[in-house]
């Protein structure tokens, strides 16, 4: 095998159309089969996140192409604008003895180029903006994380986030909001960007 054949693959945006095949011949189940049984908890920590994600993509207008995975950001506007998304919640898809308390990850990280498969030689925080994603619903008799107005969304330029918090892992709601964080509801995510962008551009 030449070096060249084990390049990056591509990524395919799938309809869900798709069925499982043994070598051409499709099965029953389908690739939306798949989604419904490994996606359908969206309370859940890991796939609540994947949701904030799809959530300010989709206020961006950036769900044209597939979620970026292992980078060292997850989305990126038309003007090049690097946005890290984060998200957090009071309640879980678990029995609870009590609502969680929010905390957001901010911790620094080498970054991986796929194209390259090599990473940064120092950790640090590579987008230019973070948008912090609140699921701020607490009654789990009416959680609906699709409903986005049980969502929060709080923007804070990178630079705000180094000065602030330098080497710290996690932050809190009240350190954002010390930090200056804009909070803004969901159709309001580009224009909490640009205000946070030219806050920190003077």
């Amino acid at each position: 095998m030449r070096m060249s054949e084990l390049g990056q693959i591509p990524s395919r945006r799938y309809t869900g159309a798709e069925h499982l095949h043994r070598a051409g011949q499709d099965l029953l189940p389908s690739v939306l089969d798949f989604w419904q049984w490994a996606g359908s908890d969206f309370v859940v920590n890991t796939f609540r996140g994947w949701l904030a994600e799809f959530l300010v993509a989709s206020d961006l207008g950036l769900t044209g192409a597939t979620r970026r995975d292992w980078e060292g950001f997850d989305l990126e506007t038309a003007g090049g604008i690097r946005i890290e998304v984060k998200a957090s919640g009071y309640v879980q898809s678990w029995k609870q003895n009590r609502l969680s308390t929010p905390r957001f990850s901010i911790r620094r990280a080498r970054a991986w180029d796929p194209t390259t498969n090599t990473l940064t030689e120092t950790a640090s925080r590579h987008s230019d903006v973070y948008v912090f994603c609140l699921h701020h619903h607490r009654d789990k008799a009416t959680v609906d994380p699709l409903d986005v107005s049980q969502w929060t969304f709080l923007v804070l330029a990178t630079h705000r986030v180094d000065q602030s918090f330098r080497n710290r892992q996690s932050v809190s709601l009240i350190d954002l909001e010390k930090a200056g964080a804009r909070r803004v509801g969901y159709g309001e995510i580009a224009a909490g960007i640009d205000s946070a962008l030219d806050r920190n551009a003077g």
